[in-house]
């Protein structure tokens, strides 16, 4: 096992593209760290940077306490697991599991002890003797996991390993990682576009955006005190609700989202000041879904039109249109009101986050990331 500290890593192409752009943070030792973002952030090119398989235009990168920056992918301790599952089809699984310590030399004792430890680790024994054709998506997944494992690296790297997969299976999958990872204690970096993946599997999670590190904490600290409008709208599912308008003082300070609809804003003691210095200006608001709603009719109340009912079983999501805003609500699925109804909606005012519309960042002091 082994941490790795990246220092300013840079990748730029030979056309100018800036792929990733001054990446600094460490993976702690042992720790399981996600890379998320939307496809083209730079979060498969920094992975690629790490395992030796870009080279790094600028910067520093340390797996342990050594500078790898020109160290040839095999002799960085590392193993990879690739999206695609790239096993050899005229191989067994345990002639696939054990390849890569065969290229290396290791003894034929050695290479069954560890094909063995691995397939009892992945519950593959009743499977070793089957070629890739005779198995499923989740179980060839489990053999490229499995060959990365044998080789008992410092550092896994997974590339989007489950996109193949379908929902039942990725979920499976989901599980059998975590799992594996709490066994073996093995740094881990892993990368998805997911947002669901990134926030049930990562201890911590880096979010990209056009090669540029948005935020880096825990998952529910990045869900709940976002440090910009991209990291609040891209985790969360389903997004979350944002409403603009101009911030004016009536009664208190409000936000006049359209004439005639007015959100009282209730700002706690450190955020007021600042709320207030928008008075006058436009701001945006924003608000999960789980924080909003139904309540009964008042003056404070937003009056919006149901558009959307889905149930989905455990829940549903009430799709809303409200002074030219976009609304989801979360709820219960039970007693529901029918598309074309005006409802009324009650929110969370401790739970409201406030975003400058130019800068997009938000006005909550960030805390301290885990």
């Amino acid at each position: 096992m082994a941490k790795v500290t990246l220092e300013r890593l840079r990748k730029v192409y030979p056309n100018g593209f800036v792929g990733v752009d001054e990446a600094s943070f460490e993976i702690r030792d042992g720790e399981l760290l996600v890379l998320v973002g939307p496809s083209g952030c730079g979060k498969s090119t920094l992975l690629r940077m790490i395992a030796g398989l870009e080279t790094i235009s600028s910067g520093e990168l340390r797996i342990g306490e050594r500078r790898v920056n020109e160290v040839p992918p095999k002799d960085r301790d590392i193993a990879m697991v690739f999206q695609s599952y790239a096993l050899y089809p005229h191989m067994t699984v345990a002639e696939n599991l054990g390849f890569g310590l065969k290229l290396r030399g290791a003894s034929k004792a050695e290479i069954e002890a560890r094909v063995n430890e691995a397939a009892a680790t992945l519950e593959l024994e009743s499977m070793l003797e089957r070629k890739p054709a005779a198995l499923s998506g989740g179980q060839r997944q489990r053999v490229a996991l499995g060959r990365a494992l044998v080789r008992q690296p410092q550092v896994f790297l997974l590339d989007e390993p489950l996109s193949n997969l379908d929902a039942k299976l990725r979920m499976g999958m989901r599980v059998e990682i975590a799992r594996l990872h709490r066994q073996l204690g093995t740094t881990m970096v892993y990368v998805t576009h997911d947002q669901i993946e990134a926030m049930t599997l990562g201890q911590r999670i880096v979010v990209l955006k056009d090669g540029k590190i948005q935020q880096i904490d825990t998952p529910m600290a990045l869900y709940r005190h976002p440090a910009n409008l991209f990291v609040a709208t891209f985790l969360g599912s389903p997004k979350m609700n944002l409403l603009w308008g101009e911030v004016i003082e009536r009664d208190g300070l409000r936000l006049r989202i359209a004439e005639g609809v007015e959100l009282p804003l209730q700002p706690d003691e450190s955020l007021r000041e600042s709320v207030r210095g928008y008075l006058g200006r436009q701001l945006t608001v924003g608000l999960r879904p789980e924080d909003m709603h139904l309540a009964e009719a008042a003056p404070e109340r937003l009056a919006a039109r149901v558009e959307v009912v889905e149930p989905v079983g455990n829940e549903a999501f009430l799709n809303l249109g409200c002074g030219g805003c976009d609304l989801v609500l979360r709820l219960p699925p039970y007693d529901l009101p029918t598309p074309g109804d005006t409802v009324h909606l009650g929110y969370a005012p401790e739970r409201m986050h406030y975003f400058d519309p130019d800068t997009e960042r938000s006005l909550r002091p960030a805390p301290a990331a885990g």
